[in-house]
């Protein structure tokens, strides 16, 4: 089995050099990082923190040195996901593609070009040290399931996940994943943002009784958009966010989106507040909090400018 994770930065890592432990998957790693790919090429990939892992993936910025692949998995900021799949798509033409991208309407974006999309949502998380060395902050399980519009078949579904299962990343295959997908956004729009405004970890944002306020009522607005899509949640975000802030999870993790800030890199908003606005929009169910976010973060990034 061929898989290619498609974006290899912190979360694409986890999969890659994970997976690449196995005997029986090749996998390649596509990411425009050069000097991330050159390292893993020449040393491999490599793990710290919650897992200690080496991986030998093959690594490329050329698309077109990818051989045809069963399966994609694309990693990469949200924003980014039209420009990778379109370079990579033709490694694809037989195979199914999964996304594991935080936010909403990702598979719609990979199913404008491969057939065969896998709705995916995934809770490890990471960040990029050095070039071809990632540290795991937080563990955690990742669901899968076919795409509605573009399905894979379930038998595909169910075979990705046996080889991350197999490979350490604990991931089950659905037959609707939109549940474990909008438990995932809520938790991130309603937490993310919020460190990214202020500076603080997980853990300082829910310390903080003022800010653990306006998570609780971004939470109530995710929810509602979710009901109105007939979505019933599989887990409470509530509960998630205060696990998370406990020390021995993730009270030190720097949320991605204030690794962004702090980067001045833009970030993921319009597919967290910004999705989760969107669909209230669409469902008549208000979001004030969520569009004051959106504008907040939009804010500081025409800071940089």
């Amino acid at each position: 089995m061929k898989i290619c994770v498609v974006g290899c930065g912190a979360v694409g890592s986890l999969f890659a050099a994970n997976l690449a432990t196995l005997d029986d998957v090749e996998v390649w790693a596509f990411d425009l990082n050069k000097a991330h790919v050159d390292t893993i090429n020449e040393h491999g990939l490599q793990l710290i923190g919650a897992g200690e892992v080496h991986g030998r993936p093959h690594a490329t910025s050329d698309p077109s040195a990818l051989p045809p692949c069963d399966f994609g998995i694309v990693a990469t900021k949200a924003m980014h996901a039209a420009s990778a799949i379109e370079a990579t798509a033709h490694a694809f033409a037989d195979g199914a593609v999964a996304s594991v991208m935080n936010g909403v309407g990702n598979e719609e974006t990979l199913a404008g070009y491969v057939a065969r999309v896998i709705r995916g949502t995934t809770f490890p998380a990471g960040k990029l040290v050095e070039p071809g060395v990632v540290q795991w902050d937080v563990k955690g399980d990742t669901t899968l399931s076919p795409f509605e519009a573009s399905p894979a078949t379930s038998a595909e579904v169910e075979q990705l996940a046996d080889a991350c299962s197999r490979a350490g990343m604990p991931t089950v295959a659905v037959a609707d994943a939109r549940p474990a997908q909008w438990r995932k956004v809520i938790f991130n729009a309603s937490s993310n943002p919020i460190g990214a405004l202020t500076g603080l970890t997980h853990g300082r944002v829910c310390e903080r009784p003022d800010l653990r306020a306006l998570v609780s009522g971004l939470v109530d607005e995710g929810k509602a958009v979710a009901v109105a899509q007939g979505i019933t949640l599989d887990a409470d975000p509530e509960e998630l966010i205060d696990h998370a802030a406990r020390p021995d999870v993730a009270y030190e993790h720097k949320a991605s989106m204030l690794q962004d800030v702090e980067a001045r890199r833009a970030t993921e908003i319009d597919y967290l507040n910004g999705g989760i606005a969107r669909f209230g929009r669409e469902l008549g169910v208000p979001t004030p909090l969520n569009d004051t976010i959106t504008a907040l973060i939009k804010g500081v990034e025409a800071s940089w400018t």
